[in-house]
């Protein structure tokens, strides 16, 4: 009975140890069931072969941040040379040591030293032993003293000298003990093997060829040129005047003798200072260094493009600035007028005076290029205040002003000291109040050396002026009359006039050109009839400040008004085609010159707005403030770059890049079109 219960007993443990063996294998395969292996989308699916493959790294002698490219200047070949060879050694760390070499003076000095010290000690030691057989009775005492003094002078002298140790004897050798188990390791890396390749070619044909030049022979060999030179330029004269070559023999040996003379003379090194080609390299190298400074602006103006576009809502654009002209002299003076030359498009003009009428001033005329921004080309400077100006569209170097006093003139930069060529005066009908607004002929049927602009003036009368023998001649185009016919039937002739204020020239339809008023009205006239209006529109309540016509359509023009709103025109219709409330004064309004629908205007909050009617006729593309404190009163597109100018009255210009949604070409008028149906 007692081997069964045994066998029991061991049963039951068993089956117990066999279930604690299982409960962490089961454990154990819940676990792996729930875990998840994650691997990343880009892991590299690799071969057994390409995972077996040892990379290997080649360590190179190379400094990374060693010059590459040394110049030094040979004293032998009087030139600079490239240095081939360049030091690659990088030191990281640097300590000194303590440590002599063996074979150095020091250590033969710090030997000999030692030396003497162990040579003395065992002389020492052998008295003592000495002393120590001469007294028997003390002797085993005394030969255990020593032993242990020696033991510890052998101690202290290893320990204060490193290297050295004693044996008690003699004939011990002296051996040199490194303390600190230093050992001095090195490696050497190899360079790259060099290969020499070498190229045979025949050489070039040479000849020998010795002179001896003195500085007389060189200066009369440039006298020479020069007079050469001026041989050619008076040989194309007398060709253009008929004259033969022998009639032009005596004028050359003039020619020479006279630069020959002037040069001996010494006159010759002021005239070069102050001669043109010095002025046009100085004015070279500043713009260059103009331009230098502000690379940046110059990479925008190139390459800018506002990416943002693409996912900006209704074709939404922005500005982004770029240069800024401002001078001592026109600070805190109104931009009055602003005129793109037509024929250099990095060429603008500016005129500077005065909105408020109870602080007059002095006026200015200031001709800024895009190439340097720092200081203006020309500049012009006036009594009164200048109120506008104009590039004339065939001679890029004349300018129309008006002035504050009434009076017109013609400049030509070119002239140095920049005068009026003429000017207007009481005597030739000037105006007898301000004036506005000049604007020059654009007739393409008229004599090509005839001058003709015209000029408004709030005296109520629109002018025409000829430049012919050097004087002014005017002609009144209309009398600008009021609506009110109680004020028409006054016998004073000066009471019944409108004052003008803008003005603008249809440039397909001849002899048409609008007028807009101080009264807020706009008057349709033709120089075929002065004697009465083609049409009045009504829409503005105040100051018309600009009109201008569509370049691309003759039928529409485009006014702003004090009265916060830009209207557009039909010429055939009296009421305004569509109305835009800028919720500010508006300076000024214009089209831009590459599409048919787009149009920005200025405000007096300082404001751009840059409206596209084929994509939205209700709200602008584009309201960007660009000036704070500030009115901005005119603005102008460039006509060729896709940029705008705009001016304020603190004397300051700025010009502003359009972003490619603001800047999409279109000479499409579908819009016209389907605004005309609707109110039909």
């Amino acid at each position: 009975m007692t081997i069964p219960r045994l066998n029991r007993t061991f049963t039951k443990r068993r089956v117990v140890k066999a279930k604690k063996k299982k409960e962490p294998e089961e454990m154990q395969s819940a676990y792996d069931i729930n875990k998840k292996i994650v691997e990343p989308e880009d892991i590299l699916d690799l071969s057994e072969d390409e995972l077996s493959e040892i990379k290997t790294r080649i360590l190179k002698s190379i400094n990374p941040n060693a010059p590459q490219n040394l110049v030094r200047y040979s004293y032998e070949a009087r030139t600079y040379k490239f240095e081939a060879t360049v030091e690659q050694t990088a030191f990281h760390f640097v300590e000194d040591g303590f440590l002599i070499r063996k074979d150095s003076e020091e250590a033969k000095i710090m030997k000999e030293i030692q030396e003497k010290a162990q040579e003395q000690r065992r002389l020492e030691n052998a008295q003592k032993k000495e002393q120590g057989n001469a007294t028997p009775s003390t002797g085993a005492a005394q030969h255990t003293e020593d032993d242990f003094s020696d033991d510890e002078l052998s101690d202290e002298e290893g320990a204060n000298d490193a290297s050295l140790t004693t044996t008690g004897t003699d004939n011990d050798s002296n051996t040199l003990k490194n303390q600190f188990n230093f050992s001095s390791r090195a490696t050497q890396t190899l360079n790259n093997t060099m290969v020499e390749e070498s190229v045979a070619t025949e050489p070039p044909p040479t000849m020998e060829f010795c002179a001896t030049a003195t500085q007389w022979e060189i200066y009369d060999a440039y006298v020479e040129m020069l007079a050469q030179q001026k041989l050619n330029v008076q040989k194309k004269q007398s060709k253009s005047k008929g004259l033969s070559e022998e009639d032009s023999a005596p004028l050359t040996q003039s020619l020479i003798s006279q630069s020959i003379q002037n040069d001996t003379t010494g006159t010759s090194d002021l005239q070069v200072i102050h001669s043109t080609d010095m002025a046009r390299s100085v004015k070279l190298m500043e713009r260059m260094i103009n331009q230098n400074q502000n690379e940046e602006l110059l990479e925008d103006f190139k390459f800018w493009e506002d990416e943002s576009d693409t996912f900006k809502p209704g074709g939404m654009g922005s500005l982004l600035p770029l240069w800024k002209f401002q001078n001592e002299k026109t600070r805190r003076k109104h931009v009055t007028g602003l005129s793109w030359n037509p024929t250099h498009h990095d060429l603008f003009a500016a005129s500077f005076g005065s909105y408020n009428f109870m602080k007059q001033g002095t006026g200015a005329v200031a001709c800024y290029s895009l190439k340097n921004p720092s200081y203006p080309e020309y500049f012009i400077s006036t009594e009164v205040g200048v109120t506008a100006v104009d590039f004339h569209p065939k001679h890029p170097s004349l300018l129309s002003v008006g002035l504050y006093d009434g009076t017109v003139s013609i400049y030509d930069i070119r002239v140095k000291p920049i005068k009026p060529l003429v000017s207007s005066s009481i005597t030739n009908g000037q105006h007898s109040d301000v004036a506005w607004q000049v604007l020059w002929d654009n007739d393409p049927n008229a004599p090509p050396k005839t001058l003709s602009f015209n000029s408004i003036s709030s005296d109520g009368r629109v002018t025409n002026w000829n430049y012919v023998k050097n004087e002014l001649q005017h002609t009144d185009m209309i009398h600008l009359k009021l609506e009110d016919e109680s004020i028409q039937n006054t016998q004073d002739p000066l009471t019944g006039l409108a004052g003008g204020i803008s003005f603008s020239a249809n440039q397909k339809k001849k002899n048409t050109f609008v007028v807009g008023t101080e009264e807020g009205l706009i008057h349709l006239c033709s120089k075929a009839y002065n004697s009465q209006y083609l049409n009045t529109y009504r829409g503005h309540h105040m100051s018309v400040y600009s009109v201008e016509w569509n370049k691309f359509n003759d039928d529409l023009f485009l006014s702003a008004s004090a009265d916060w709103t830009v209207k557009l025109w039909q010429d055939k219709k009296s009421d305004p085609l569509m109305t835009f409330d800028l919720g500010s004064s508006v300076g000024e309004a214009a089209w831009a010159p590459y599409s048919a629908s787009v149009f920005a205007a200025v405000t007096d909050d300082g404001r751009v707005h840059v409206y596209d009617l084929s994509k939205n006729k209700h709200d602008s593309l584009c309201d960007q403030v660009v000036v704070k404190k500030a009115k901005l009163t005119h603005i102008k597109f460039n006509p060729s770059e896709p940029i705008i100018l705009v001016g304020d009255d603190k004397g300051l210009l700025q010009t502003l890049k359009l972003s490619p949604n603001l800047r999409k070409e279109t000479d499409n008028l579908d819009f016209i079109a389907k605004d005309d149906a609707i109110q039909s």
